[in-house]
């Protein structure tokens, strides 16, 4: 097994793991008036996608469902770090986007379409709610908030075999699925 698949193996279980509390821990800056605008965008953003019907890896995947979640959640706190440049919710940001580092170091040169990806997702819409939207209507953001709350507390992780076939089919449902 390469070094890297271990490291992928060790890390995404983990990341599975903690969604629902690193969603809700981000989504409590969503109400922060010190958080930045732009940096409020990419995490509501990221946090809207959880609701999307259709995305990268359908979350009902065995083994993969919320990976590409996960993932998503890591290149928007490193695109709001970069827009932003400061500690933001104690180091919350900085330490979900260290994440990041290995999500691009796996996808290699469909990392970039990756983070196109992400960072249009600020100009979509998920059950109807746009991201400007929750960043901007104080009733909408405390609806999509009591939302995600509901689910983080619905969230079963599905289950991560340490089988590199995992990493395999991964990177083939990004490649696919990734616009160019």
């Amino acid at each position: 097994m390469s070094d890297l698949n271990a490291r992928c193996l060790d890390a995404f279980p983990k990341w599975l793991t903690n969604l629902p509390k690193d969603a809700t821990d981000l989504a409590a800056l969503l109400d922060d008036g010190d958080v930045p605008a732009a940096t409020r965008r990419h995490i509501a953003s990221a946090l809207n996608y959880l609701f999307k019907s259709l995305d990268l890896i359908p979350d009902g995947i065995e083994d993969l469902g919320f990976l590409d979640d996960a993932f998503v959640l890591r290149v928007a706190a490193r695109l709001a770090s970069q827009k932003d440049g400061q500690e933001i919710g104690n180091g919350l940001v900085a330490r979900i986007a260290e994440g990041n580092a290995l999500i691009e170091e796996l996808l290699g040169a469909d990392y970039g379409r990756l983070e196109r990806y992400v960072e249009n997702l600020v100009h979509g819409a998920a059950r109807g709610r746009t991201t400007d939207e929750i960043v901007d209507d104080a009733e909408t953001r405390s609806a999509f908030i009591g939302e995600l709350d509901a689910w983080a507390a619905s969230y079963q992780p599905p289950s991560f075999t340490r089988d590199e076939k995992n990493i395999v089919k991964l990177t083939s449902f990004l490649s696919a699925k990734l616009p160019a």
